[in-house]
């Protein structure tokens, strides 16, 4: 059983080593909404509602740019393993064009939806807030992608790192504009919701101008970006990364729509179950980090064995970071459990007695979704892995289906029934949440072993 085990545990060192900075890198982007919803959190519990309800509109488009973003790193490991300059420069530039012009597209999508606000039910004070907020988001979104075709692409060769630094720069940023914007400072005016949004602008663009200075000027990068010629586009290999990013685009697009509808059905329920649902799942997002960067791990990883034809190691590997993921978990699902009563006070102001039945409530709401969020852990931390690992395998169509029906047609209803038509309220829409995200990860991991199995055989 040992020597079984061990021949999984001996790539624990290189996975950690390759997902660490990936890892910081994605709870960057994940600081800065903590640091936006807990300085907007001391405003009260409408504006923290309001940041909740305006990146549900956000995060709907983030997860379009960044999920066909994806495409450039299983691409670029393949022809890092196979020891192609040529083709990893051709799927870089072509990669970028496309994330730039997607970029720009997403931003004036959000902008135009803006008015949507004020249809979909939400309380009005909430919406009111959230309207200015989604504006400068909305603009970030444009940096955002362009960046992380840079990422991707930096990942892809295995250097994980830059993107790491990056985004620990913004945070600086992002972390000063957010207290002189939101409260006022010196020359500032207090801005409160919008100066978070503002803030969040301004660091993604400084995150944008990092990273490519950082590929302009680094030795490991140069082959790749010196003496590029700027030609006709090979339509065939912008065909091929379209045809992976857009399926990995709606995975991505259909858990946030999974997410983001508990945010929706949430706000039907008033403005302290939506504040209540925006901590839970802020929280939950900070650990989920984990398991997207040893998503980007298998990705790489499975990539590169691909493009060595090592189909048995790449199973072994896989199974490796499989097995890395799930013993992160249970520490998170035990973490949540001991805790779930104190976290949310972090993000609340209890010494304004005008709002201390509606902090009192919050907190309340958010620790009950926290011990829901401790058992979804393990299978949000599974589905997210495999899923990391079957674009490794360039094999994204089905597994986009299986998101689409496991989360769309099995657990939103769960969630809209429980929560909408039953008195368990907020607790109900997240055991849609754990349903939906149960069944995703039984249906990958079925497909993965399908699918290693089929090329270990052949």
């Amino acid at each position: 059983m040992s020597i079984s085990l061990k021949k999984y545990t001996k790539e624990f060192r290189y996975n950690l080593i390759l997902a660490y900075p990936v890892i910081i890198g994605l709870l960057g982007h994940t600081l800065v909404q903590l640091v936006d919803n807990i300085m907007v959190g001391q405003l009260g519990t409408a504006e923290l509602a309001a940041v909740s309800l305006g990146n549900s509109f956000f995060f709907v488009a983030m997860a379009l740019g960044i999920g066909f973003s994806m495409a450039i790193t299983p691409l670029i490991a393949e022809t890092d393993g196979a020891r192609n300059i040529a083709a990893g420069r051709n799927v870089f530039i072509h990669g970028l064009i496309l994330c730039t012009f997607l970029g720009i597209f997403l931003s004036i999508a959000v902008l135009i939806s803006k008015p949507l606000l004020y249809k979909m039910g939400q309380p009005e004070d909430v919406v009111d807030l959230a309207f200015p907020y989604l504006q400068w988001v909305g603009l970030s979104l444009t940096p955002l992608v362009i960046f992380q075709a840079f990422k991707q692409f930096s990942e892809g060769l295995s250097y994980t790192r830059p993107a790491m630094y990056a985004t620990l720069m913004a945070n600086v940023i992002n972390v000063i504009l957010n207290y002189v914007l939101i409260f006022g400072f010196w020359i500032f005016p207090k801005m409160g919701v919008e100066g978070a949004a503002l803030g969040t602008l301004f660091s993604r663009c400084s995150m944008l101008i990092f990273m490519v200075l950082y590929v302009r000027f680094k030795n490991q990068f140069s082959v790749y970006v010196s003496n590029i010629n700027f030609q006709m586009p090979d339509w065939d290999l912008l065909k091929k990364i379209i045809h992976i990013g857009l399926p990995s685009a709606l995975q991505m697009f259909f858990e946030v729509v999974f997410f983001t509808a508990a945010i929706w059905l949430s706000g039907i329920l008033g403005k302290n179950p939506q504040a209540a649902n925006q901590i839970a799942l802020n929280l939950s997002s900070m650990t989920y980090m984990f398991a997207m960067g040893l998503g980007v791990t298998a990705m790489i990883r499975v990539g590169n064995q691909m493009g060595k034809k090592d189909f048995v190691s790449l199973k072994r590997i896989a199974y490796s970071i499989f097995l890395l993921i799930f013993l992160f978990d249970v520490l998170f699902c035990v973490f949540f459990l001991i805790t779930n009563t104190y976290l949310p006070w972090i993000y609340l102001d209890r010494s304004n007695p005008l709002q201390l039945n509606d902090v009192q409530e919050v907190v309340k709401i958010a620790s009950s979704l926290l011990i829901i969020s401790a058992f979804f852990q393990i299978s949000d931390g599974i589905q997210a892995v495999v899923l990391g690992a079957l674009r490794g395998l360039q094999d994204v169509v089905l597994p986009a289906w299986i998101t689409f029906f496991s989360y769309c047609f099995f657990g939103l209803p769960i969630s809209y029934y429980l929560g909408i038509h039953t008195s368990l309220g907020a607790t109900g829409i997240w055991i849609g949440l754990l349903s939906g995200l149960t069944l995703s990860a039984i249906l990958l991991f079925i497909r993965f072993q399908y699918m290693t199995k089929k090329l270990i055989v052949n």
